[in-house]
Formats: C-alpha cells, sequence, structure tokens
C-alpha cells in the first residue's frame, strides 16, 4: 500500500513540477507582456485609470506567483527532481520574493506620487521589474525544460 501512495505522489509532484511553472509562465506573458502595455492604448485610458488598474491587476498576479511558488516549492522539496531544477526554483522564487517585497513596493510608492500629482511619472523603476519579469521568464522555460526530459526518460511502472 506504502508504494501506491509514494508512487502517486511522485506523479503528482512530478505534474507539478510541469503545470506550474507552465501556468506561472502564461500568467507573466499574459499580464506583464500583453496586458500592462496594451491597457494604455485602450480608448477612454487616463493616467490615473490605467495606474489604478495596473496596481490592481499586478497585485492579484503577485498573489497568484505566490500560490504558485510555494507549491512548487512542495514539489521540489518532495522529491528528488535534480539539482538543476532545485536551483532553477529557488532562484526563481528568491526573484519573486524581491520583485514583491522591493520592487512593487517601490512602484507603489511611485503610483501614488503621480495619483496625487506630485510626480509626472517618469521613472526607470519599472525597468527593475521589466528585468525581474525577464529573469522569470527565462528560468521558467529552463525550468520546464529541465521537467520535461526527466518526465520523458522515467518509465512507467508495469503493474502485475
Amino acid at each position: 500500500m506504502a508504494n501506491v501512495f509514494s508512487s502517486q505522489d511522485t506523479r503528482l509532484s512530478a505534474g507539478a513540477r510541469i503545470i506550474l511553472p507552465a501556468v506561472w509562465l502564461g500568467l507573466i506573458i499574459g499580464i506583464s507582456l500583453i496586458e500592462a502595455p496594451l491597457k494604455f492604448t485602450a480608448p477612454g485610458i487616463t493616467i490615473p485609470l490605467g495606474l489604478g488598474i495596473g496596481r490592481l491587476v499586478f497585485t492579484a498576479m503577485n498573489w497568484v506567483e505566490i500560490v504558485i511558488a510555494v507549491i512548487l516549492l512542495w514539489s521540489v522539496l518532495k522529491d528528488h527532481i535534480g539539482r538543476a531544477y532545485r536551483w532553477l526554483a529557488c532562484g526563481m522564487i528568491a526573484v519573486l520574493i524581491i520583485k514583491v517585497t522591493v520592487i512593487r513596493p517601490l512602484l507603489n510608492k511611485r503610483t501614488d506620487a503621480v495619483l496625487a500629482g506630485v510626480d509626472d511619472g517618469g521613472s526607470s523603476l519599472h525597468l527593475f521589474y521589466i528585468a525581474a519579469d525577464g529573469l522569470l521568464i527565462i528560468g521558467l522555460i529552463a525550468m520546464l525544460i529541465v521537467a520535461v526530459r526527466k518526465w520523458a526518460t522515467v518509465r512507467p511502472e508495469v503493474s502485475a
């Protein structure tokens, strides 16, 4: 009976190690690369309205990223995936922590200043957020490659 649960757990965590980075990657592409730039081109969108929408969307996205990272960490700690994947996962989680705890609060202060009319909105802070997302995109693609290669080389167990 113990073997059945361990093989199911292994399949579950192996699936998580493929699905979670793919979902996380799709989230970043959809929000950061598509929604954010297009938002300001929509008719009737003002800078304050766009910034308010952006803050809501990116806050929600960051919470989803945190949930994905926690589940991914569980799957990495659960099984022996290999050093490459473990280092990539830890790196992606570190980038996420920096993005959420350092970069986002600084961007929120700038947004507050722009909305209060104290700042014109020109800032290089967004470049740090873009760089963090760029690192995440590269790392998540690498994680997917490592996980799929490992999954493809695993031989299914034969039941007697």
